[in-house]
């Protein structure tokens, strides 16, 4: 899917969601500074276990490693945002940085705030295309896929080209 140029020009004046690339490992500590400097940042985690020699711990990671999205006008960007430490660069082409779509920020955060379990999952092109009919995700729109006898619902973030998933049940469904 290519980006249209309604994408690729943000409007003038207008706070977007952008991705931020970020240095391995360093995502928290730059949604910190950015919230810390006034940005809107959202930095998405998940719950995983991780087996220890003596133990299970559950750790909290990043569902988009190496991201962090953050809030802002394009044209006041350059100094506050890229001097941030950890930030590499703004995601976008040459002409400059290229907003995500709100409503993928919106359906990610939906789902992270539900309580169900998400994590990571492959980004996904093909597939039914659904929408939530009921309960805490209603609205939410993403794809349809069957893993070992349960239903998921990928949510992308298109730019970066990284989906989630979420198990749900499929009486909760409807083609989109």
């Amino acid at each position: 899917m290519g980006l249209t140029m309604a994408a690729a020009c943000p409007e003038p004046g207008a706070a977007n969601w952008y991705a931020l690339q970020v240095r391995h490992n360093h995502e928290r500590l730059v949604s910190t500074v950015l919230s810390s400097k006034g940005y809107l940042e959202f930095f998405p985690t998940y719950r995983k276990q991780r087996r220890r020699s003596d133990r299970t711990v559950e750790i909290e990671m990043p569902l988009f490693p190496g991201y962090v999205f953050c809030r802002f006008d394009a044209r006041d960007f350059r100094v506050p945002i890229v001097t941030t430490p950890g930030v590499i660069r703004i995601v976008g082409i040459a002409r400059g940085p290229v907003p995500v779509d709100d409503s993928e920020i919106a359906a990610i955060q939906r789902v992270v705030a539900s309580g169900f379990t998400v994590e990571p999952w492959p980004y996904v092109r093909t597939g039914q295309n659904i929408r939530i009919q009921h309960g805490a995700l209603a609205g939410v729109e993403g794809v349809l896929v069957d893993v070992k006898n349960h239903r998921r619902l990928i949510v992308s973030i298109t730019l970066l080209q990284r989906s989630i998933h979420v198990d749900i049940d499929s009486a909760l469904v409807v083609p989109n």
